[in-house]
């Protein structure tokens, strides 16, 4: 077994200074580490549906989806979406940004997953739940392969079964 957590390598001062990014890239390379990641961020849970979070959400969310025999749902930027969509904004550091979803990619009740691969602040998974809800369908949980936890996004997220694989 692969202790993929030494795949993820710290990148000092990007992509600013003073911001130690945390580069997945090593741990996608590596298949065994990919399977394994995958597999747990799914791992007990029943769904119809998974929901990926642009941009590296899709990476993850699309072959979980895949894997548990579930739709992959995409939720992007604004505008990105061709069809009819609802959207949601939430706040960032310095201004906002919005996420949009198609009005029509859940069936009512519809069980879901929410994928993504860092939980931050919270605000852009608070904005997918909003916008799974809107939509008729119901989350079972959000699951994160990372959790920034220092910045306390898993309190914007009460009530909801919160995973994170990895913890920094």
């Amino acid at each position: 077994m692969t202790d993929w957590t030494a795949l993820i390598r710290d990148i000092p001062d990007f992509p600013q200074p003073g911001i130690l990014f945390k580069d997945i890239t090593p741990l996608l390379a590596d298949h065994a580490a990919f399977t394994q990641v995958v597999d747990d961020l799914a791992a007990g849970l029943t769904f119809d549906k998974v929901v990926g979070i642009e941009a590296r959400g899709f990476i993850l969310a699309a072959p979980v989806a895949y894997q548990s025999g579930a739709g992959f749902v995409p939720i992007r930027k604004k505008g990105k979406l061709p069809a009819e969509t609802l959207a949601a904004s939430y706040a960032l550091e310095y201004g906002s940004a919005t996420i949009e979803v198609h009005a029509d990619a859940f069936d009512a009740g519809d069980r879901v997953l929410i994928v993504d691969d860092v939980l931050a602040t919270g605000g852009t998974a608070e904005a997918a739940v909003e916008l799974v809800r809107r939509a008729g369908a119901h989350v079972v949980a959000a699951s994160f392969l990372m959790e920034l936890s220092f910045l306390s996004g898993r309190d914007r997220l009460s009530g909801l079964d919160v995973r994170a694989l990895v913890a920094v």
